[in-house]
Parts: structure tokens; sequence; C-alpha cells
């Protein structure tokens, strides 16, 4: 399911506390110029940018430490490291063996290329563009994950959340993103693209897995009431073999991959 998104839905969904700190702004009445200014430039460009969400449902179950789709595979990683439980993201689905079929969502969203492009002429342009493209991703983001959950996959049709009570994720279920913490590895965007085909919303991969354009976000969105992010943290040798194995992969490539977390 693709969704196409003007810049005017998306504005109340900018969580704007991020994009202060993008700028390294704390005190208020910089804060309020900041916005203001932001908000004028929205004004100005609302009608030569989109941005867009990609997403599909599938009936999943979890085998070990993969989510298992159909033909399709999701390898995951389990923390090691702090105090029990040592959590994985598979456990936030009921286990093949259960024989009842669960769902788990995937998800990708991006903004037109432009805004990352278009403004190299004007440094402080060009960084607010930027800055503003990674919000609007953000919240075509939330906004798709709301219909998802309300209509779509309806888990949640009742649900009656303030958009800033969406901000602060009091919401069913989680949308961990691919790169951040509980799904360090940006390569799994491949096995995400082999499911969505993210090139319907411009976004191409680089030989890491990254996204183009940097305003695109990636994960999965899992309903359970009790899943949680967590941090992954450091992994040890065996679970890095056991993952590479899963993966098809050779050890040395997914050791890059996850250098951040050995």
């Amino acid at each position: 399911m693709k969704i196409v998104f003007d810049i005017p839905s998306l504005v109340p969904y900018v969580n704007w506390p991020y994009f202060y700190y993008a700028w390294q702004v704390k005190e208020e009445q910089e804060k309020i110029r900041l916005r203001t200014e932001a908000e004028v430039f929205l004004k100005k460009i609302e009608n030569r940018y989109q941005a867009y969400a990609l997403f599909e449902l599938f009936v999943a179950n979890a085998d070990g430490d993969d989510i298992v789709l159909d033909e399709h595979r999701i390898p995951l990683l389990r923390q090691q490291q702090g105090k029990p439980p040592y959590l994985c993201l598979s456990d936030f689905l009921r286990p093949i063996t259960s024989g009842i079929k669960d769902r788990v969502g995937v998800f990708a969203t991006s903004v037109d290329l432009g805004l990352e492009t278009d403004f190299d002429s004007d440094p402080y342009q060009k960084m607010m563009a930027q800055l503003l493209a990674d919000r609007l991703a953000e919240a075509a983001a939330e906004c798709m994950h709301e219909q998802v959950r309300k209509n779509y996959w309806g888990y949640a049709k009742d649900e009656q959340l303030s958009i800033p009570d969406m901000l602060i994720e009091k919401f069913q279920g989680i949308r961990p993103a691919i790169g951040y913490s509980s799904l360090p590895d940006t390569s799994l965007n491949f096995v995400l693209n082999d499911l969505l085909d993210l090139r319907q919303i411009g976004i191409r991969l680089t030989e890491s897995g990254a996204m183009k354009p940097h305003a695109s976000v990636s994960g999965l969105m899992l309903a359970h009431p009790k899943a949680r992010y967590f941090n992954l943290g450091k992994i040890g040798e065996d679970q890095l073999r056991d993952y590479a194995r899963r993966r098809g992969l050779p050890i040395e490539v997914v050791r890059k991959f996850l250098a951040s977390n050995l």
C-alpha cells in the first residue's frame, strides 16, 4: 500500500523537539524563532514537494530469533547484556509452533529527493530543508502508523489519541526502525526491499543498505500490547556467527554491518 502525503497534512505530526535538537537550540525564544522560520519555509514549499509511505501487512510468526513471513525471513538479534529478560523483537509474535497465525507490518517512508538537493546555493536554506525533510519523513511514519492501527490492520479501531500523545508513543504496539537500537543492522533494508520494492517511493539503497534520500525511515510494526523498545547493546562472537548464518552472508560482511554492536 502506497500513501502520498502533502506537506500541510503532515505539519501537525512534526515532532519539533527533535528539530530543535538537530539545530542545537536550547533557549525558548530561539526555539520560537526557529519554528516560525520553519513554518514559513514549509508554507513556501508546500506545493513543490510531497512525502510518501509504503507498507504491507503480512501473516507472520516467530521462529526463534527470526520473523517468518511466508517465504521470507527477517533475522533479528537478541540482547546479550544488561538485566533479564534479554529481548528480541520476535518475542512479540506468536511462535510458529503455536499453530496460530500472527501479523507483522513492514514499512518505509521518504520525501521527494529535491528537498535534499534543491537548496545547495544557500547553506542556511539547505540545512533547513534537510532537517525538515527528516521531520517530514518521521511525520509520514507517524501518520501512516495511525492509519494502520485504526483502519488497515485495525487492531486499535477505537484509539482516541491526540497527536502529542502519539508523539510520546501512548498507542498500542511499537514501530521499531532499522538502524536504531533494537534493529541496528541497516542491511536489513535489503530484506525490506524484497518485500516492498522501495523504488515505489523513490528510495535507493547503498552497498551497506543505507537509504537515499537520507530523509527516509524503514522498519517493522508490531501490535503486541506488551511490545516495547530496547537497546540491543553489544553482542558476542557466538551471536554474530549465528546471525550471519541466518542472514546467509559471510561473517566478515555482517561484522562490518554490526561494527558498532561488537
